[in-house]
């Protein structure tokens, strides 16, 4: 009953992605098995095919599921993503756990030079800036500061961001097609309000992450600065010669 109410208010294509999670977390799919089709989905779920169809699609880009043409849609072995853009909801469902989040911090501000620059903003445009503490299994996993146009985005403040990915609010309520980021890394030490926060000791290391999100098309959508607890992740790069 429990999982039921979960779902209540959910989009349809989030119940029938919540579902087949629940099948995989269960064992009740395996790797290789075959998942229902989407006209069984549609059908199942009392959906649209185009409902089913978006379901299936969202998974088969987070990779738990894979498409083959003309035989059907599969679980996916668990693996690493290199050089994929994922929300942090995506990266922990990647790793079979459920994302929290807590609004630190939501408003609409000016004079935020960096976030106007990286934004490709006018120095006079004002922000809206959200910072939230992330954590899953019970604990605090990451800080993250998320500054968008407010001109752009200012209905966002709406939005339960302490419950959904932010990804998904802004493909969802703003038809936004995010495509790739430019990220910085670097480490750096913990100062006393983040490593009260993230419970750890101050001065602990961590990844500082500053990443700006951009379209398919190529617009500066979101600037992040994220600080990521060092013992809960690590970065994986793959280089060609």
């Amino acid at each position: 009953m429990a999982s039921t109410n979960r779902s209540i208010g959910l989009p349809a294509y989030q119940r029938i992605q919540g579902s087949i999670r629940r099948r995989i977390e269960a064992g009740d799919l395996r790797t290789g098995e075959a998942v229902p089709s989407e006209r069984d989905l549609a059908k199942l779920h009392k959906v649209s095919l185009m409902t089913a169809r978006h379901a299936l699609a969202t998974l088969e880009r987070e990779g738990v599921v894979e498409r083959r043409r003309g035989i059907g849609t599969f679980v996916s072995a668990p693996k690493i993503h290199f050089n994929k853009l994922m929300s942090y909801t995506e990266q922990m469902a990647s790793r079979n756990m459920t994302a929290g989040s807590k609004v630190l911090f939501g408003r609409i501000i000016d004079n935020e030079q960096e976030a106007n620059a990286r934004l490709s903003l006018s120095p006079k445009s004002s922000v809206l800036k959200l910072e939230r503490l992330r954590h899953a299994a019970g604990e605090p996993f990451a800080l993250e500061t998320c500054y968008l146009s407010a001109a752009q985005f200012s209905g966002l403040l709406a939005a339960p961001l302490d419950q959904e990915s932010l990804f998904g609010v802004l493909e969802r309520d703003f038809h936004v097609e995010l495509g790739y980021a430019d990220e910085e890394v670097d480490a750096t030490g913990a100062d006393s309000r983040t490593a009260d926060l993230l419970g750890i000791p101050r001065r602990e290391p961590l990844l500082r992450i500053r990443q700006v999100i951009f379209s398919t098309t190529g617009k500066a959508i979101l600037y992040v600065l994220g600080f990521y607890r060092s013992d809960r992740h690590n970065l994986v790069i793959r280089r060609f010669r």
